[in-house]
Order: C-alpha cells, then sequence, then structure tokens
C-alpha cells in the first residue's frame, strides 16, 4: 500500500496557477527596465477597482501593509480601540498595534467562523470603540449587514479584511465595497497573487490620498525628496503589478472551480458524521481561498494519514492571536468559547483550481477510509 501510494503525486493545499500570458507580462517589465511603481501598478490598480466596481485602489507591497497604512490613513491610533476576531492570522491584529491603538478582540459565529455580530454588540456596548475590523475568513463573508448596522449605531468605522476573499459576494455585491476601506492580499495561497501585495480600497477620497502618501514614503507629489509626513516604502513593483493583471482576468474563472471543487468535496463528505462541511449562509457567495471542515475528535490523527497519503492539509489556526506568547505579554487574554473549539478542530484541505477531478477522489477516498477508531 505504501509502496503504491509513493507512486502517486503530492497534492498540495495549495498551488497558483501562472500563464504563459502572465510570464510574457513580467518579462516585457523586465525588458522595460521600469521595475517599480510605474505604469503597471496604475493599470492593476484601475483594472482591481473596476473589477469590484469601486471608484479607485491603492496598491501596496503586501496585504500586512495594506491594514497598516489603511488604518494610519482613517486616522486610527494612540488611544484607539479596534474590535477584530481572535480567529485569524496574527497580521490583522498586528497592524492595530503597529497603528498605535489597542485590538479588543471579540468571539466568533460557529457556523461561519467570522465575527459574532452578536458579540460585537455587546463589546460596544461595554466599551466604545473607533473602527470594526472584520475578516472575510476562508473566501466566506461575515455579516456585513449587521457589521455595518451595529458600527453605524455606534459611531465605529468598518473596515473589511478580504484578504482572503477576492471576488466574494454578499447580497451580489462583492466584498471589500461595504465598509469604510478594505484591504486584500495577492501572497500566493491567496485566490489570485502577484507574488507578494496588497491593495486598499476606499471611496474615501481624503483618506484614499493619504494612504498614497504613506505608501509613497511620505512624499505627494509637491516635488521628488519633498516629503510632506513620515511615510514608508511600501509600493508594489511593477513586476507584481503586471502578474496581478494576468491574474485579475482568470479570477472569475479560478473562483469558479474552486466553488466546483468546493461542492464535490461537499457532495463527498457531507455524509460523514464525524466531521462537519463549511458552510454558505444565505446571501453570500463564498469563494474558498480554503475548505475548512470540524472534526470534533481525531484532528491531529487526520492530518498525519493524509499527510502519509501524500495530501497536503493545513489548520488555519491552531492558536488564538490573543493566545500567543507575544500579545499575552502585552497583556491579552480573554476567553473565546467558539474560537478555542474551532481553533482545536479545523482542517484546511485543498480546493485551489489546479486540482483535477482525480486529486479530488482522492481527497475524498481518504477521508472517507480515515480509520478514526485506531491509536
Amino acid at each position: 500500500m505504501k509502496t503504491q501510494q509513493r507512486t502517486q503525486h503530492r497534492i498540495p493545499i495549495a498551488k497558483p496557477l501562472i500563464t504563459d500570458d502572465e510570464k510574457r507580462r513580467v518579462m516585457d517589465v523586465l525588458d522595460s527596465g521600469r521595475l517599480v511603481a510605474g505604469v503597471k501598478v496604475k493599470e492593476f490598480e484601475q483594472a482591481f477597482a473596476a473589477y469590484l466596481g469601486a471608484t479607485s485602489a491603492v496598491a501596496t507591497s503586501s496585504g500586512t501593509t495594506a491594514l497598516q497604512v489603511t488604518l494610519e490613513a482613517l486616522g486610527i491610533g494612540a488611544g484607539d480601540t479596534v474590535v477584530t476576531t481572535p480567529f485569524t492570522f496574527v497580521a490583522t491584529s498586528n497592524a492595530i498595534l503597529h497603528a498605535g491603538a489597542r485590538p479588543l478582540f471579540v468571539d466568533v459565529d460557529p457556523h461561519t467562523y467570522n465575527l459574532d455580530p452578536q458579540a460585537v454588540e455587546d463589546a460596544l456596548k461595554r466599551e466604545k470603540a473607533r473602527a470594526i475590523l472584520c475578516v472575510h475568513l476562508y473566501g466566506l463573508p461575515a455579516g456585513l449587514g449587521a457589521l455595518r448596522e451595529i458600527a453605524r449605531s455606534h459611531g465605529a468605522l468598518l473596515i473589511e479584511d478580504c484578504a482572503q476573499a477576492h471576488g466574494a459576494r454578499y447580497n451580489e455585491r462583492k466584498v471589500g465595497t461595504f465598509g469604510d476601506a478594505a484591504i486584500f492580499s495577492f501572497y500566493p495561497s491567496k485566490n489570485i497573487t502577484t507574488g507578494e501585495g496588497g491593495m486598499i480600497l476606499t471611496e474615501d477620497e481624503d483618506v484614499e490620498h493619504r494612504a498614497r502618501v504613506l505608501v509613497n514614503v511620505g512624499q505627494d507629489g509637491a516635488g521628488e525628496y519633498v516629503y510632506e509626513v513620515i511615510g514608508y516604502n511600501y509600493r508594489m513593483t511593477d513586476l507584481a503589478a503586471a502578474l496581478g493583471l494576468g491574474q485579475l482576468e482568470h479570477l472569475d474563472e479560478y473562483n469558479a472551480r474552486r466553488r466546483a471543487n468546493a461542492a464535490r468535496l461537499t457532495d463527498g463528505l457531507g455524509r460523514l458524521r464525524w466531521l462537519m462541511t463549511p458552510a454558505e449562509p444565505p446571501g453570500c457567495f463564498h469563494v474558498y481561498n480554503q475548505y475548512t471542515i470540524r472534526v470534533p475528535q481525531s484532528r491531529d490523527r487526520l492530518v498525519k494519514y493524509l499527510n502519509d497519503q501524500w495530501i497536503g492539509t493545513r489548520v488555519y489556526y491552531p492558536n488564538l492571536v490573543p493566545n500567543s506568547p507575544a500579545y499575552r505579554r502585552l497583556g491579552f487574554a480573554g476567553q473565546f468559547p467558539v474560537a478555542e473549539t474551532l481553533a482545536r478542530e479545523v482542517l484546511s484541505l485543498p480546493v485551489h483550481p489546479a486540482l483535477a477531478e482525480g486529486d479530488l477522489e482522492r481527497i475524498i477516498e481518504a477521508v472517507v477510509h480515515f480509520p478514526r477508531d485506531r491509536g
């Protein structure tokens, strides 16, 4: 059995698709000699904004830098509190801390894994916050209708972290267009990639202008080497933008494949009573950056078992952000029963658009035949 398995290829948890056209676009930039902050960056900003139905976008060097610049451009800083989730990648709350503000962690919904609107409401009744920073985790839109209403009623800004949700929709409107600002990431595991890169979306012209100045080392166009603010070198390269322009043309196609792969996985695994497949609530259009199941028992054994079958998996995320050593040293703590349960149970399976039908069948067969009663 082991020998037979070794003749099969490994199925990775993520695999970016790079076309020959995209390689040509990158080579054209290399041949041009203009590698940074040139015409391709402007073209990518315009194309990405148009895709989302927004008026403008600001490109950055990563999703993390996009978060940091967004908060600063919104005027969030020392003395401010930002409500966010403990169950996500650490960049979300790191950006809050780097801005000088304080993250206020609240629990998540057990079905969507996104911020629980009731928990947000309860937190804002106890403590005033400057903003709510929601994450559309795994590609599933957060409860934007409820969160936007809560933000308005409490005089708070709403910021969307769409790092995993390119093309996701809530009530037929693309995420990234609901809040006062939003960010996207183009890391290789995302629904489209530029290698590294990020994007800021906002309809507020003043916020957009401040973001552009901050990204460009504090220069606002008054002249080269004239610095209006203390900014950062967070510019996107033309190499990244050229790749992004090509990737963007395939985003809907790639998302359709992700959704089809997710549907096939759910069809094959949904009958198993010992795990839970992902939810897609009414009004939500999930783009499955990750296909994340819950395994209440034997999660870690399943990880090892699938690895032995040459099937890649990842646990996003095994530890809550406020429970990490760095955050504990800063005095963060708290009880987040749902998030803590998810951290023990979640497991992401391959769902990316590079999967073949045979890959999906291997994943389903392996999970179905997992020997739960051993060990």
